[in-house]
């Protein structure tokens, strides 16, 4: 199945975590009262650690405690108490472990509690850098051991959630509870509903490896030519087996963009190019759909590799151009030997060119003199226009206006057309757009669509109705 890339205008449906895993994972699930959170762990840094935490997992000694300190901004903390006939209760403690200080308390890690005065004092508690705290918690007590780390943007929104909650000031409880954030609280005796929770941690088991079709398992994306040839800035689609786990999703604009960035790690599931991450905007167990970084290098194949939860596919390579454009023309819009483009009349509501025989279009063929839109992706590097423009293809959802360095040219039924813009869609990721007015002298009916940049026409064969 391909997926059709729907483009709707101002809306982009189309903090990296550029954080290096090591080649040794393993991956718990803890279910909290405001939701799940995915932590990979890292027993090649911390060993000792690692397995003092799974202990206590095993035993399901960490089900139903409280978080119960949040400091503002800094951490929240868990894994020590129990609330029980109204009381908090310690749990049992095993041995502490020895302080394992290698890796930096940034945010989104999970590191070890201890006394202030004893570095190999860390048993059952933990806690959350809400923020990045490096400075601080990496130079006191030997260095606060970290050994894991919120696997992807949806735990880091749970995470949040959970530091967003208060404790009251004054607090309700005594020292040393007094910190602990209360759930809708208003005054009286504290209740169970009240508190935050650790429902369960459970380790999860590592996925199958993901397996790259051989023949067109890494192409253009198909809803714009599906070539086998992409650029710096393309989407492509990678077709294959055990891609994903269950969960089919396109990125969230709202949880899983940080600071206008798109995700380079969506439902576990990271892709490399040359050893670069891409920026994810589909997953399932079979497709892929990622944006390739700008700055890879041209001219050659380039190696192609999937990553989920930490296991990685065999490499497969693609041929990676300065240019290798397609304009938006997905299969819905093919008659029977004919392919047309979508091509977009701006108003207040987008109406699409069409002469009558596409699915589900009414005849709305394009009108010699009118300027219309069309998206693409490959066309290669941009600079920005516009001062202070975010415009980029590196991820990020473009602010202002940009430029394509390699000029395109479309002729309508061999009539050169004016470009008038053309550079990314403002609003949007990576999306290319041209507003291009049908030239006054073009033929009429379904006319061929011819398209080059830089003197090259692209691989597509395109159709456009006009009257």
């Amino acid at each position: 199945m391909k997926l059709l890339w729907v483009v709707v205008l101002g809306v982009a449906t189309l903090p990296s975590l550029l954080w290096a895993q090591p080649a040794e994972t393993q991956l718990v699930l803890i279910k909290t009262t405001l939701g799940d959170i995915e932590v990979t762990l890292y027993p090649a840094y911390a060993p000792a650690t690692v397995a003092n935490f799974l202990s206590y997992v095993k035993k399901l000694a960490f089900d139903g405690t409280v978080f119960h300190r949040t400091v503002r901004g800094f951490i929240v903390q868990c894994g020590g108490f129990k609330f029980t006939a109204g009381k908090f209760v310690e749990i049992p403690q095993d041995p502490p472990v020895k302080n394992e200080f290698f890796l930096s308390n940034t945010r989104g890690t999970l590191a070890m509690a201890k006394l202030g005065d004893n570095p190999d004092s860390a048993t059952n508690q933990f806690f959350f850098n809400i923020g990045d705290n490096a400075l601080n918690l990496n130079n006191q007590n030997g260095g606060f051991t970290v050994f894991g780390r919120v696997s992807n943007q949806v735990g880091l929104t749970i995470m949040d959630k959970l530091a967003a909650v208060r404790a009251p000031n004054p607090s309700p409880l005594a020292s040393p509870f007094d910190s602990i954030p209360l759930l809708d609280y208003a005054s009286g005796d504290v209740k169970e509903e009240n508190l935050l929770t650790v429902r369960s941690i459970r380790l999860l088991e590592r996925p199958a490896q993901p397996s790259i079709r051989s023949d067109a398992g890494v192409i253009l994306a198909g809803g714009f030519g599906g070539g086998a040839v992409a650029a710096p800035g393309s989407y492509i689609e990678i077709y294959g087996d055990n891609l994903g786990g269950a969960v089919s999703r396109t990125w969230d604009l709202d949880t899983d963009f940080v600071n206008g960035r798109a995700p380079t790690v969506l439902e576990g599931v990271s892709v490399t190019v040359n050893g670069q991450r891409t920026f994810i905007s589909y997953v399932s167990p079979t497709q892929l759909n990622v944006q390739i970084p700008a700055n890879v290098p041209t001219g050659e194949p380039l190696p192609v590799v999937v990553i989920h939860r930490g296991v990685s596919s065999s490499t497969v390579s693609l041929s990676v151009l300065d240019q290798a454009g397609g304009l938006l023309a997905p299969d819905s819009f093919k008659v029977g030997d004919k392919q047309f483009v979508v091509a977009v009349r701006p108003a207040a509501s987008l109406v699409f060119i069409s002469n009558g025989t596409i699915p589900g279009l009414p005849a709305t063929p394009a009108i010699k003199g009118e300027t219309l839109v069309f998206y693409g992706t490959g066309f290669g590097l941009i600079s920005n226009t516009t001062p202070g423009s975010t415009a980029s293809l590196g991820g990020d959802i473009a602010q202002g206006t940009s430029r394509v360095l390699a000029p395109v040219q479309l002729k309508f039924g061999g009539v050169t057309a004016q470009v008038s813009y053309a550079g990314l869609t403002p609003g949007l990721v990576g999306l290319y757009q041209f507003n291009v007015v049908v030239p006054a002298d073009a033929p009429s009916g379904d006319v061929a669509l011819e398209v080059t940049q830089a003197g090259k026409a692209i691989a597509q064969k395109l159709f456009i109705p006009v009257r």
